[in-house]
């Protein structure tokens, strides 16, 4: 087996060399030449008609997939003995494999990449993130086949933008097929689902929420995966999506990445958001480990359809998702309709508005379920809490945690309010812009979380 540095070495030499023969004489490139194309490797099946609604039937099972626990909780422990004792400074300090390869690394001694998972972490994980794969196949092609062309065109989407649309649904169809094969035979098929949109703003809105959880979803586990080469792979795909999610914000009219840095979930997190809108799977379709928690919903989830994003009361759909809905808003305040540049929200590469979803300092209220609600495929999970009553609000973005304390807290009627935080992660980059992550707590702690929720504001809210 070739040596990296042998490879790499090799590589340089012979893209160095057309410049160096073009010295003496000018080539002229031959267009004429064609080459056979070879089988490619097949792709998974999947189903462009499937079934659309709310499930009507009864679980057979019920709650998540579960063996014998050992403890309530993962302990937290302080850093490894050796965190810090690598020196970095800058110099070498073992002697290099081999040539221009400095020692250490996971994965660098030369053996064979085996592109499959190795701990019921792995699997679990990735089987997650196909569930997430096969709605977002599913959710893109549904978008385009529900909604005219000229109900786009009005929204501003055009054919162009459309085929877009519908590569981005092709993208998925290989993202599932490569996690399918490094999970196996009993790797999730594709379901049916419910999509808690009416129109095409909705539905942009919703879809850029959605390719957020996935990516933020996959972030949270990538690094604790037993199988570096499955989670290869797998960050092959989910940088892909984090195109698709920025493509989502461009065509809803806000600006396409206003983070410096890409938040992290775990991944009973993304279950519980992605979870509500999975109708039905087959009935021996492979469960999942993950918690789900009771939904969360901001009452006044700034509405990114309006000129004035923040002014909205109980304008959200699809429980936690926090949707924007567009039905209680005139036509005069629709930003879509606004002249000024600064007010206007038509899709674009970018649009820079003058008037921030949220702010420092504004009221954010809340509503949550109880626990024991059933959710996802065919009603089958349960939705559990392990803290009494929450007292504080996890703000989750970018790097950071920020907690705020609940206020006016009902436990009776489940409702609070708590005050945005103002907080930066550096100097100059506001910490609650783009993807806002909001879970409730009862200790001043990430772990203890009792009920999940994602809002939205390309200027200082959440998505």
């Amino acid at each position: 087996m070739m040596q990296l540095g042998h490879v790499v070495a090799r590589v340089a030499l012979l893209t160095a060399l057309p410049y160096t023969l073009a010295l003496p004489k000018l080539w002229q490139p031959t267009t004429t030449i064609t080459s056979v194309e070879t089988d490619p490797p097949a792709v998974v099946t999947y189903n462009t008609n499937a079934t659309h609604g709310p499930f009507t039937g009864s679980a057979t099972t019920t709650g998540a997939l579960s063996t014998s626990v050992l403890a309530s909780a993962i302990p937290a422990l302080p850093p490894p003995a050796d965190a810090y004792s690598y020196p970095a400074d800058g110099k070498l300090h073992k002697p290099e494999p081999a040539p221009f390869t400095p020692s250490g690394g996971v994965g660098t001694n030369g053996s064979a990449p085996v592109y499959r998972v190795q701990s019921d972490f792995d699997y679990q994980s990735l089987a997650l993130a196909l569930y997430q794969e096969w709605i977002e196949l599913d959710l893109f092609l549904w978008g385009l086949a529900t909604f005219t062309d000229e109900e786009f065109d009005d929204y501003g989407i055009n054919a162009e933008d459309r085929y877009l649309l519908k590569y981005m649904a092709e993208q998925e169809v290989g993202h599932a097929t490569v996690i399918t094969h490094m999970l196996g035979p009993q790797a999730p098929t594709q379901c049916s689902y419910s999509y808690p949109v009416s129109n095409v703003r909705e539905f942009i809105d919703f879809s850029q929420k959605l390719t957020r959880w996935g990516e933020a979803g996959v972030y949270g586990f990538l690094p604790h995966l037993n199988s570096g080469p499955a989670a290869q792979l797998l960050l092959q795909s989910i940088t892909v999506e984090a195109r698709q999610q920025l493509i989502f914000r461009q065509f809803g009219g806000m600006f396409p990445m206003p983070e410096w840095h890409t938040v992290g979930i775990p991944q009973s997190w993304a279950w519980t958001l992605l979870a509500p809108y999975i109708a039905s799977c087959a009935a021996d379709q492979t469960r999942l480990v993950w918690q789900n928690f009771p939904a969360l919903r901001i009452l006044n989830q700034p509405n990114a359809a309006r000129i004035n994003g923040s002014d909205a009361w109980n304008e959200t759909t699809g429980g936690s998702s926090n949707t924007l809905t567009t039905g209680e808003i005139s036509a005069p305040d629709m930003c879509i309709n606004a002249t000024l540049a600064t007010e206007n929200c038509n899709p674009a590469v970018s649009q820079n508005r003058s008037r921030p979803l949220s702010y420092p300092g504004r009221q954010v209220f809340l509503a949550w379920d109880a626990p024991g609600q059933l959710v996802g495929p065919n009603n089958s999970y349960v939705t559990t809490t392990s803290a009494p009553q929450p007292r504080f609000a996890a703000w989750v973005s970018q790097l950071n945690v920020t907690y705020s304390p609940l206020l006016n807290v009902s436990v009776e009627g489940r409702s609070a309010y708590t005050v945005q935080p103002n907080v930066s992660t550096w100097a100059g980059d506001p910490a609650f812009n783009g993807t806002m992550f909001l879970a409730l707590t009862d200790v001043d702690w990430f772990r203890d979380v009792v009920v999940g929720g994602e809002t939205d504001t390309p200027g200082g809210w959440a998505i």
